[in-house]
């Protein structure tokens, strides 16, 4: 029976969809039904009796005996921790004091009580190797138990013991088991053990940079002689805490570093956990490179998942330098000191090393040359042949497509801007002014390419013009890059961060001719639509020469149409002084009637309104007539 995966499986089923009080109720549950398939189940209506404590006879003759056990010690803890979250969630509530905490100390004694039980019963009866994995399983859970016990008496010093031998066994356990079986004994060892460890070492005031393997070591029982049963078959297995080497799942040795450098500097790196990420990293970094020199026609999503195994070593180095410098910045360390010095030394170079990684995986997938070269795209050839008998036309990528490609080319180098940005807020980059010189040639690399794509966009929705001038524009940004670029390197390395002279002087050629192209596009372009111009003016009578002076003309004058003759009567444009000045010697209709009507006797009294009306008549503009 895998007592650590009947019980790691459980938990997490339960869990899931429920909380420790859900949990507890499916064990009883459980328990009862196992009670009652071997016959120690209480009759329906009768009086409680206690049942006679499981012996070795029952266990050899019926394993089930041993799922009985478990799910008791699992039901008390399950109690204990329900107890503890009811509290927990009651943000009026202060620490656990009184009958609660002696209740759910009691809960977790009695969980261990009934794990040593199970612990003495298998070793009375061990006779096989299946049984021996079987009793050092349930030991390592009765040392869980005994530690949380502890841990929630807040007696440290034997919380480290119990938690100490709990991780040696399952260590132990998850080494024999294999990368695959051995997931349930590590996530026990990350989930539970270790952070306790981590928790009483602080307690009991341990230095913070000793490593998990250090204080095992420490604190290791002496008298477990399951614990020297262990070292006797894997001596090694305790031997990279104090040493500077350690050895990965897959087999491979990696050196724990002692320093790290950052330009000119190189510190010591204190924190355990930082120099264990590293080192990870760092043998992630080498299966990396042997697999982009192994396979370079792999596909680009294959190559840019290889980058994940980087980051997330890389990424475990950022957090761990975070959480040191934040835990000694709540012991009142001021930033001056020098252990403090040294972590922001080691926060710039982890955070610049995980941007690095973040920027290579981005240009993977930008494509072939950083995302330079619009390649087509493979399109599959349809199996089915046509019902004519004709060859099947390979069919061509739409230019929404290639627009739509260019459009994720220019998200991830936004994002890729947007990372080198990212690094100018580090501890001491603002005053590295050579280093901001680089930084913003490599951003300067980045914007010409995005200019590139944008460009290539344009140009496929048939606007030269614009395309020209984003051309043009990325030209200037590839020769600010080609100023500051890294010097080239023989060996071929993964792609991060590093621009090299080759990638900028091979953008900068291919920019000079796109632009160079494009110039003569727009050129054939702005000819041929001055040539129809002319032929429209022409279709449609244009005006002559006399009447266009302000006009230069770009394409020759047009000495056909100078003026126009014989001469048509159009109309003139006039403004109102010429009818006041002329106002006068003018006949207007009617009025020599009127002139005609006062010499053939009209009444005195119109010819003087007449001879007002004429006196009226004063000013430029004609007002007051």
């Amino acid at each position: 029976m895998d007592i650590t995966k009947f019980i790691v499986s459980r938990r997490n089923e339960a869990l899931l969809v429920g909380d420790y009080g859900s949990y507890r109720k499916q064990l009883s549950r459980r328990l009862l039904t196992v009670n009652k398939r071997l016959g120690r189940a209480s009759p329906k209506g009768r009086k409680y009796s206690p049942k006679a404590p499981i012996s070795t006879q029952d266990v050899a003759g019926n394993p089930e005996f041993i799922a009985l056990l478990l799910l008791t010690a699992e039901r008390a803890w399950a109690h204990a921790l329900h107890m503890k979250s009811m509290h927990s969630a009651d943000s009026s509530a202060k620490d656990i004091t009184g009958s609660t905490r002696t209740h759910i100390i009691s809960r977790l004694l009695k969980a261990q009580q009934t794990a040593a039980h199970l612990v003495e019963v298998l070793h009375t009866s061990k006779n096989q190797q299946n049984d021996l994995q079987i009793l050092f399983e349930a030991r390592a859970y009765c040392c869980m138990l005994l530690g949380s016990s502890c841990f929630e008496s807040q007696k440290w010093e034997n919380c480290l013991k119990a938690y100490s031998e709990a991780h040696l066994i399952y260590k132990w356990l998850a080494r024999s088991q294999g990368a695959n079986q051995g997931d349930p004994f590590s996530d026990l060892l990350s989930g539970t053990v270790d952070p306790s460890i981590r928790y009483a070492a602080y307690q009991l005031r341990l230095s913070r940079t000793l490593s998990i393997t250090t204080i095992v070591v420490q604190y290791l029982p002496s008298d477990s002689n399951y614990a020297q049963e262990i070292l006797k078959q894997d001596p090694e297995l305790l031997k990279d805490g104090p040493s500077t080497t350690k050895k990965s799942s897959d087999g491979i040795t990696k050196d724990l570093p002692k320093t790290i450098s950052w330009r000119s500097r190189t510190v010591n790196i204190e924190d355990a956990n930082t120099a264990q990420a590293l080192a990870a990293a760092s043998v992630a970094e080498q299966k990396l490179t042997s697999l982009v020199s192994a396979s370079a026609e792999q596909p680009v999503k294959e190559r840019a998942g290889a980058y994940d195994e980087v980051l997330l070593p890389s990424q475990d180095a950022v957090n761990a330098t975070k959480t040191a410098i934040d835990e000694l910045t709540a012991d009142g360390i001021a930033q001056g000191d020098q252990r403090m010095q040294g972590l922001q030394i080691t926060r710039t170079a982890v955070n610049y090393a995980l941007v690095g990684w973040r920027i290579g995986r981005n240009r993977v997938l930008c494509g072939r040359g950083d995302g330079a070269y619009l390649d087509p795209e493979l399109i599959k050839k349809p199996k089915k042949p046509r019902e004519d008998g004709e060859p099947v036309a390979i069919p061509i990528e739409s230019k929404g497509k290639m627009v739509a490609r260019l459009r994720e080319r220019v998200t991830l180098y936004d994002t890729i801007i947007q990372s080198l940005d990212s690094v100018k807020e580090l501890p001491g980059v603002a005053a590295d002014q050579v280093f901001l010189e680089q930084l913003g040639s490599k951003r300067s690399y980045f914007a010409s390419l995005r200019c590139l794509a944008i460009a290539r966009s344009h140009n496929i929705s048939g606007n030269s013009k614009n395309a020209l001038a984003l051309y043009a524009r990325a030209l200037d940004l590839s020769s600010n890059a080609a100023s500051q670029a890294d010097p080239d390197t023989t060996t071929e390395k993964p792609l991060n961060i590093e621009v090299t002279e080759n990638h900028a002087k091979s953008l900068r050629h291919l920019l000079e001719g796109l632009v160079a192209q494009h110039r003569a596009l727009v050129e054939i372009e702005n000819l041929s639509a001055d040539a129809a111009k002319l032929e429209k003016l022409k279709a449609s009578g244009a005006l002559p020469m006399i009447e266009r002076l302000d006009e230069y003309p770009v394409n020759g004058a047009d000495l056909s149409n100078l003026v126009s003759y014989p001469p048509r009567l159009r109309p003139m444009p006039i403004k109102p002084i010429f009818l006041d000045v002329a106002w006068t010697y003018i006949d207007y209709p009617g009025r020599a009637q009127k002139g005609q009507e006062a010499a053939n006797g009209t009444p005195k009294v119109a010819v003087e309104k007449v001879d007002e009306r004429k006196e009226g008549r004063k000013g430029w503009f004609g007002f007051g007539r």
